[in-house]
C-alpha cells in the first residue's frame, strides 16, 4: 500500500495514464483525495498532451468545498485565486492566471451555456460523478457533445462508488482505472430480524457502542432535522440517567440548517477519555470528511425530494437508501483505523429489496430551470437529448408547460426574449420572472432581496429546542401582514440596518451564514440587472407592487381559502393549508399565492412562504 501512496505522490503516474485515453473514468477509495491529486498532478506533468490555454483544468464536483481548491494551492505554491482558484454559486475567486479551477456542477453547466465547446479548458474532471445531480447529468450529455467536436478535449469521471461500467459504455466504451486506496478494513454487521423502530434501535446501538467497544468515535445516519434534535435530547438524557462514572459522550448534530459555527465543532476532537458521537443526515456521506469515526450506526433510510408533475408539488419522503448509498456508509467507519458498521436492517433486505443505486435527481425534480438552461443553448428536440437517464416524459412536459406560462417559451416551444433573459439569471424560472416584472412595476429594490433570499433555501430562522418561546418571540417581530415575502424583507433589511452584525443575528436567532449568502446573491443579480441597464427602484410603502411582482412569477401557484378547510389551488383544485410557521397562519386570508407545496409525513400538504394576494 506504501508503494502505491507514493506513486500516487508522483506527479506524472496520473498524467502517462491520462495520454492513453482522452476520457477515463476512475474508481477511487475515498482516501485518495483525488479532487486535489489528480488536477495538481496533471497541472505539474504539463506536456504536449495538455497544451496551455487560459484556464487547463476545470475540477467539478456537485458540492465544491473551498478547502479541495486550498489544499491544490499548497501543492502548486501559490495564492489562491491566481494559478488555483474556484467558482462556485454567486463567489468567484479566480484571475486571468488561473490554470486549476475548482467549481460546482451548476457553474460548469453556465459555462458551457456560453461556451459549448469549453474552449478555455484542456482537461475536464466530473468529481463524485455517483450523486446524479440534475446539473452533473446534464453535463454528462453536454460534454459528450463537446468531446465529439474537440479531439484534444480530455475528460475524467471520478467517484468512490459508481457504475462505472455503464459510465465507460455512455462514454463512447472509453477505459475504466480502478485506484486502490489507502482505506482499512470495516466489519460490516447486520441485524438477525427488520427493526420495527430504527430510531430506538439507532439509540440503543449507540450506548452499547459506547459502554461496550475500544474508543472511537461514533457517526449515526438519520433522516432529518427533527430526528436528529430529539435523538440528542434522548441520548442527552440516557447519559445523564448511568451517573458520573461512565466515561462522557459528546452528543453532536450536523445538518444543513444548523448554524456554521455549531457545524465546526464536529471537526474537533473529544476531550481525553471522552468519545464523541454524530448525529448527521446523509451530508456526511460524501459531503463531509470526519477523522476519528470507527462506529457507523446505518439504520438504512434517507429523506429525499420527490416531485409530482401531475400536482406540481415536491413530496419530503423518507425512503430506503440504496446498495451504493450503504458501501459509502460503511466506509467512513474505515478513513483512520479498522472499524465497524452496524447496518439495522438484515443482510437480505441489503440484497434483494435495496436498489443497486439511488435514483437519479433529473428522474425525481422538477426540470423546468434546467430545460430553460438547454433551450438558451440551442437545444430544442429535448426528447432525443442524449441523458445517461432519461427523465419521465410527464415531467419534462410540465415543465414546458410552465415555461410557456410564464412566457419564456413561445408556441413552438422555442426561447422567447423574455425566456434568454430568465436563463441568464441562475435562479429558477419564476423568480426570474418575478425579478424581471419588479423592472416596470418600480419595486426591483425589495424584489432583488425578496429572490435573494429565497434562492437561499431552507428557513433562515433557527429555532433551537431549548429556547423555542424565545425563538419564536423574536421571528413573530417580523411578521408582515402581507405574508412570508415580506418578512424576509424585513429580516433582511433588519440585519442591513444593524450594519450586517453577527451579534444582532444571534439575538434575533437568524441564521448568519443564511444572511451572508443572500447577500452574495443579492450582489450578483444586481449585477446582472446593471448589465441590462435596469433601474433599481423602491417602491417605498407601497407593497401592493411587489405582490404584484411575485404574482406574476408565481400566478400558477394561487390558491382560494375553502369554506370547509384549509385553501384549494386554482389549477388544480389540490386541498391545500397554510405551514404553522407561516406569517400569515393565523390570519387566513382569502387569496395566498405560495412559493411551494410539500407534501410531508402527515400527509398534508402544506405552503411554504405564502404570500397575501388581492
Amino acid at each position: 500500500m506504501r508503494g502505491r501512496s507514493r506513486r500516487m505522490r508522483g506527479d506524472s503516474w496520473p498524467a502517462r495514464r491520462l495520454r492513453i485515453s482522452r476520457r477515463g473514468r476512475r474508481r477511487r477509495s475515498t482516501r485518495l483525495r483525488r479532487s486535489e491529486r489528480l488536477p495538481t498532478s496533471r497541472f505539474k506533468s504539463r506536456g504536449p498532451a495538455c497544451p496551455s490555454t487560459s484556464s487547463e483544468i476545470s475540477s467539478s464536483r456537485p458540492s465544491t468545498r473551498t478547502k479541495s481548491s486550498s489544499s491544490s494551492e499548497t501543492r502548486v505554491g501559490c495564492r489562491l485565486g491566481q494559478e488555483v482558484g474556484y467558482t462556485i454559486r454567486f463567489e468567484d475567486c479566480t484571475s486571468p492566471e488561473t490554470k486549476i479551477k475548482y467549481m460546482t456542477d451548476g457553474m460548469l453547466q453556465r459555462e458551457c451555456l456560453v461556451d459549448p465547446d469549453m474552449s478555455q479548458y484542456s482537461v475536464l474532471m466530473l468529481d463524485e460523478a455517483h450523486e446524479r445531480t440534475i446539473a452533473t447529468d446534464v453535463l454528462f450529455g453536454l460534454l459528450k457533445k463537446s468531446l465529439k467536436r474537440r479531439p484534444d478535449l480530455k475528460l475524467i469521471v471520478t467517484s468512490a462508488t459508481l457504475d462505472a461500467e455503464k459510465f465507460s459504455e455512455y462514454f463512447f466504451g472509453c477505459p475504466i482505472f480502478t485506484i486502490p486506496g489507502r482505506t482499512y478494513p470495516v466489519e460490516i454487521l447486520y441485524t438477525k430480524e427488520p427493526e420495527s423502530d430504527y430510531l430506538d434501535a439507532s439509540l440503543i446501538t449507540i450506548m452499547q457502542i459506547h459502554l461496550s467497544e475500544p474508543p472511537g468515535d461514533i457517526l449515526l445516519f438519520l433522516t432529518g432535522q427533527e430526528e436528529i434534535d430529539t435523538s440528542c435530547e434522548i441520548l442527552y438524557e440516557r447519559m445523564k440517567s448511568l451517573g458520573p462514572n461512565v466515561p462522557d459522550l459528546v452528543i453532536l448534530p450536523i445538518y444543513s440548517a444548523l448554524p456554521s459555527e455549531m457545524q465546526s465543532k464536529i471537526f474537533e476532537p473529544a476531550p481525553p477519555g471522552a468519545r464523541k458521537v454524530i448525529l448527521a443526515t446523509n451530508i456526511a456521506e460524501t459531503s463531509l470528511t470526519i477523522d476519528g469515526i470507527y462506529y457507523v450506526v446505518d439504520p438504512g433510510f434517507v429523506k429525499q425530494n420527490a416531485y409530482d408533475p401531475r400536482l406540481g408539488m415536491d413530496s419530503l419522503i423518507v425512503t430506503p437508501i440504496s446498495q451504493a448509498q450503504a458501501r459509502q456508509r460503511s466506509g467512513r467507519a474505515g478513513r483512520t483505523g479498522p472499524g465497524k458498521c452496524y447496518r439495522l436492517y438484515t443482510e437480505a433486505a441489503y440484497r434483494n429489496e435495496m436498489l443497486p443505486n439511488p435514483i437519479p435527481d433529473i428522474q425525481r425534480q422538477n426540470l423546468a430551470h434546467t430545460i430553460l438552461m438547454l433551450k438558451a443553448m440551442g437545444i430544442n428536440d429535448l426528447l432525443n437529448f442524449n441523458f445517461m437517464d432519461p427523465p419521465p416524459q410527464q415531467t419534462m412536459i410540465t415543465a414546458l408547460e410552465n415555461l410557456y406560462a410564464l412566457s419564456a417559451l413561445d408556441e413552438e416551444g422555442l426561447l422567447t426574449r423574455l425566456g434568454r433573459k430568465m436563463a441568464d439569471l441562475p435562479i429558477e424560472p419564476p423568480l426570474a420572472k418575478m425579478l424581471i416584472a419588479s423592472v416596470d412595476l418600480e419595486c426591483s429594490e425589495e424584489i432583488l432581496t425578496i429572490v435573494a433570499m429565497l434562492s437561499v433555501g431552507g428557513s433562515v430562522f433557527y429555532r433551537p429546542k431549548e429556547k423555542q418561546a424565545q425563538a419564536d418571540a423574536k421571528k413573530a417581530k417580523f411578521h408582515q401582514p402581507e405574508g412570508d415575502h415580506l418578512t424576509l424583507l424585513a429580516v433582511y433589511n433588519g440585519w442591513s440596518a444593524s450594519k450586517f452584525s453577527g451579534p444582532w443575528c444571534v439575538q434575533n436567532f437568524v441564521q448568519a451564514r443564511a444572511l451572508r449568502r443572500a447577500q452574495d446573491v443579492r450582489k450578483q443579480l444586481l449585477g446582472i440587472m446593471d448589465r441590462y441597464k435596469h433601474d433599481i427602484l423602491t417602491c417605498g410603502r407601497n407593497m401592493n407592487r411587489v405582490r404584484r411582482a411575485i404574482t406574476s412569477g408565481y400566478f400558477r401557484h394561487a390558491a382560494k381559502k375553502d369554506p370547509q378547510e384549509g385553501y384549494k389551488t386554482l389549477v388544480e383544485g389540490t386541498p391545500v393549508f397554510l405551514h404553522p410557521s407561516s406569517a400569515l397562519f393565523n390570519r387566513a386570508p382569502e387569496w395566498v399565492v405560495y412559493h411551494e407545496l410539500v407534501l410531508t409525513s402527515h400527509c398534508r400538504y402544506q405552503h411554504h412562504f405564502a404570500s397575501q394576494e388581492e
